[in-house]
């Protein structure tokens, strides 16, 4: 067919009549029709598939556009959650301070010495806002610690879970007394209390709340009644005239944010 469209073009080419010109081209067109048409179809084709290249590559712009605005909505609900979790401790704080029996001093926490145990941490009050040495200090979980060390804007704050910290203690349940003191931490970090010297005739069960005494120890004095711990093992010590039990300290597992200064150590204010 080739060919024979050729002859067609050379003959319409040199042969000067008009009618057989005319009808020559007539014939080259009709032979060249299918060509034309593949032609053009393959030229089609050609350009739908730059068409497409192109689109996957708008469409991999488009896709780091989006995943962009994505890692973006991502940051801003993270920080819209992280604000009201701080609004949920504030008021919490806020409704234990109404409640509280004794008048409180609010602090904020600081920094924290977290160099292996969970020993002190720096609250934002000293003694220009009243805070004093050895007072009492707690959150709405229970027991923090006490104060050591004062200073007029900032204050040191011995935590229960620390060795140097005695508490007198006793079962929220009964009249069974103890002396807690701390024990430094786990390997992961979580603090760890013993309350000792119990009686070992009394019956001490896993689960049982243990409370401050309120009675005066050589490290302070705490307020009656303020949560402690919860029992978590019982041992018979050595001597075997006393029972021993492992506390889990629950003001100071988490991270103290906000805590409480007894702004007195005398007779409750109401």
């Amino acid at each position: 067919m080739y060919a024979a469209a050729m002859g067609l073009v050379l003959i319409v080419a040199f042969v000067p009549l008009p009618s057989l010109t005319l009808k020559g081209k007539g014939a080259v067109r009709s032979a060249m029709a299918p060509a034309e048409r593949g032609a053009s179809s393959l030229w089609q084709r050609l350009s739908e598939t730059m068409a497409a290249i192109r689109g996957i590559g708008g469409a991999v712009e488009k896709n780091r556009e989006l995943s962009h605005e994505l890692v973006q909505i991502q940051a801003e609900l993270n920080r819209l959650r992280d604000v009201e979790a701080d609004n949920l401790r504030l008021q919490r704080a806020l409704d234990f301070q109404q409640a509280a029996p004794r008048k409180m001093i609010p602090c904020d926490v600081v920094s924290r010495n977290i160099s292996g145990w969970w020993n002190t941490v720096r609250i934002g009050k000293g003694s220009r806002a009243g805070v004093r040495k050895n007072r009492a200090v707690i959150s709405p979980d229970g027991l923090v610690g006490r104060t050591v060390e004062v200073s007029l804007m900032t204050s040191e704050v011995l935590l229960v879970s620390d060795p140097a910290c005695r508490v007198s203690a006793k079962l929220a349940r009964a009249n069974v007394f103890g002396l807690v003191r701390g024990t430094g931490s786990t390997l992961k970090g979580e603090p760890k209390a013993r309350m000792e010297f119990i009686n070992k005739d009394v019956e001490i069960k896993v689960g049982d709340e243990i409370v401050t005494s309120g009675l005066s120890s050589a490290s302070g004095e705490f307020p009656k009644g303020v949560h402690i711990g919860y029992v978590e093992k019982v041992y018979r010590d050595e001597s075997g005239l006393f029972q021993y039990a492992e506390l889990i300290p629950r003001a100071t597992v988490g991270l103290l944010d906000y805590v409480f200064v007894m702004s007195d150590a005398g007779e409750e204010d109401r």
